[in-house]
């Protein structure tokens, strides 16, 4: 038996087991929709909330990924500290790069104002420690120190001018300063200074083969301080600890290493050889050998 379909397009047989023809029927519901429905206008402010959100996302991914590149420069500037007479220079430089990367990250301030900062975290945590990591490495360079949270945050306050709107009054609109600040989290802290050990390795390797001696045990002891620490969290951390305390660890191991060959066989090796002996006994040295 057909069925039957009344004039507002819906069958009037459904109940007794009639089959109804979807896709007709939802043209014509759509047809004959109300635009000024109460539900429909809450759709679309609904949808209005998710395309602003998506946008502003969108905006913090972009952020984060020049704060990634600017701060992986000046990574890559400081490890030069190493090889040239003048380290102070390139320390200058590495501040002019980071007060760079500060503008963009008071540019992601200025997104997140008055939002919930979770709600966005993962669109810029891949910057934020890439900054950490930059920034921690300047200062070990600088004062052989670990940089704290609290040292971080207090260079990420902004000012920002903004119009200020006189009520009952149709003159130019005066200019008013507002200060911003952004936190940088625990877990974007500790991951950005995990990542730090690697780049901490790297330097140990450049100043073996500058024919320094005392920085690899330098950054050993500092090694070893971050790795206890590091064990103290445990299971408590960010997740993403426990992947990257492996590679600590084998930064740590190889660290040691060159410490072994510097102190066993140091008096005997040239100092402009020992980067090609330290070099060979690390492809042979196991991840988690010498390794507490």
């Amino acid at each position: 038996m057909d069925c039957e379909v009344n004039s507002e397009g819906m069958n009037k047989r459904e109940g007794e087991g009639c089959p109804r023809k979807n896709a007709d029927a939802v043209q014509d519901r759509d047809a004959s929709a109300n635009p000024s429905s109460p539900i429909i206008a809450v759709f679309k402010v609904f949808q209005q909330e998710l395309d602003t959100k998506h946008d502003k996302y969108e905006r913090l991914v972009k952020i984060s990924r020049d704060v990634t590149i600017e701060s992986k420069r000046t990574i890559f500037l400081l490890h030069r500290v190493t090889s040239v007479p003048n380290a102070e220079d390139i320390l200058n430089e590495a501040d002019v790069k980071l007060d760079a990367v500060r503008q963009k990250i008071g540019l992601i301030a200025e997104e997140l104002r008055g939002e919930d900062i979770y709600q966005f975290h993962r669109a810029f945590t891949a910057g934020i420690q890439e900054y950490v990591e930059a920034v921690s490495f300047l200062h070990y360079i600088r004062h052989r120190s670990l940089i704290s949270l609290e040292e971080i945050n207090a260079r990420l306050v902004f000012m920002r001018t903004e119009k200020v709107d006189p009520k009952g009054s149709d003159e130019a609109l005066p200019l008013g300063a507002q200060v911003l600040t952004f936190h940088v989290t625990p877990s974007d802290y500790l991951l950005g200074v995990a990542d730090l050990t690697g780049e901490l390795m790297r330097m140990c390797i450049s100043s073996v083969g500058n024919g320094d001696i005392d920085t690899p045990f330098q950054l050993s002891q500092f090694l070893r301080q971050i790795h206890d620490g590091f064990s103290y969290i445990g299971n408590t951390g960010p997740y993403e600890v426990s992947k990257k305390l492996h590679t600590l660890r084998q930064s740590l191991g190889k660290v040691e290493d060159a410490c072994y060959a510097l102190r066993v066989r140091g008096s005997e090796i040239p100092k402009h050889m020992l980067a090609d002996v330290f070099s060979s006994r690390t492809t042979l040295l196991d991840p988690e050998e010498g390794v507490v």
